[in-house]
């Protein structure tokens, strides 16, 4: 199934619609501020396990991120921060961000860092954001880039040709128009100072 959803003003029925789907255990595909995405409920650990073989790694092994609606429900998920790790964050989300903090209680322990971290994001997406919304919790989420793969840039923007690849293999495709192929930007906040991993967009 792939379901148009326009990006300026989501459609609250087609939202409802996504939130059923996710609550009952469903894998989408959709739109970020970057790559489009794999993202279930956390609430499913089955589906986490599929979205993990999409992506060709071990659940155990697999790197997650929590997509959050606001930098309110995101401090949910983490242990408390500091003003200044606060104000990066409020400076640069929504945004094409992971920020990598230490993981709540919150956060189940399959889907936690070795080191018990997590990826957090807030993308700068109305879909994506509405759709947390709805669903009342952050989604579990991943690229559609799989590891270890070549993938033409088309393949991981337009969404009738990741329809054509994952109509299979996930319950819905979220087209909200051409993506981007550049990932989002890393940046470590679980050690004493702050590193980028990846610096695909510049911090505020």
């Amino acid at each position: 199934m792939i379901t148009k959803i326009y990006p300026e003003n989501p459609n609250t029925n087609e939202i409802r619609k996504i939130g059923d789907l996710l609550r009952n255990g469903g894998l989408i595909i959709y739109p970020t501020d970057t790559l489009y995405a794999f993202g279930c409920s956390m609430s499913h650990k089955k589906t986490v396990e599929q979205m993990a073989r999409l992506k060709g790694f071990q659940l155990a092994k697999a790197k997650f991120s929590l997509v959050c609606a606001s930098l309110s429900q995101l401090s949910e998920y983490t242990r408390p921060m500091d003003k200044d790790l606060f104000m990066l964050l409020k400076n640069n989300l929504p945004g094409p961000f992971t920020f990598v903090m230490h993981a709540s209680g919150n956060v189940p322990r399959n889907y936690q860092n070795p080191n018990k971290t997590i990826g957090l994001r807030v993308p700068d997406n109305n879909i994506c954001r509405a759709i947390v919304e709805e669903l009342g919790e952050p989604l579990i989420s991943t690229s559609v880039r799989i590891e270890n793969q070549e993938q033409e840039s088309e393949y991981l923007t337009d969404p009738e040709l990741i329809y054509d690849l994952f109509d299979k293999k996930v319950d819905c495709v979220i087209d909200g128009g051409i993506g981007t192929d550049v990932p989002s930007t890393v940046v470590d906040c679980s050690g004493d100072e702050i590193e980028i991993i990846r610096e695909t967009y510049p911090l505020k």
